[in-house]
């Protein structure tokens, strides 16, 4: 499961930055391209957010995790790079 934890934590950090790309820079210069990108990348991300928070707890439970690697592993998923910083410290080896 930390395996698939890894992939998700990844696909979230990327759908934030592509999230917030087409919110800053598509937004000004095409705003029909904006409008029609914001509902397909926004749901993806919103599922990947579901899904990093549901498999964080998972993991909590299965691995044994103190309240504060969890905390930080999960308040990472709102800070952009947050989830490449957690990927990188924390999940590199299990038994941090």
């Amino acid at each position: 499961m930390l395996k698939l934890f890894k992939i998700v934590a990844i696909l979230e950090g990327v759908s934030y930055l592509v999230l917030f790309a087409n919110m800053l820079f598509v937004k000004n210069s095409n705003p029909e391209l904006y409008k029609t990108l914001l509902f397909p990348i926004g749901m993806a991300h919103g599922l990947l957010f579901i899904g990093y928070i549901i498999l964080s707890i998972m993991l909590k439970i299965e691995l044994s995790w103190n309240w504060k690697k969890f905390g930080i592993i999960a308040i990472a998923s709102v800070i952009p790079f947050g989830t490449f910083y957690v990927e990188k410290k924390y999940l590199s080896t299990s038994t941090n």
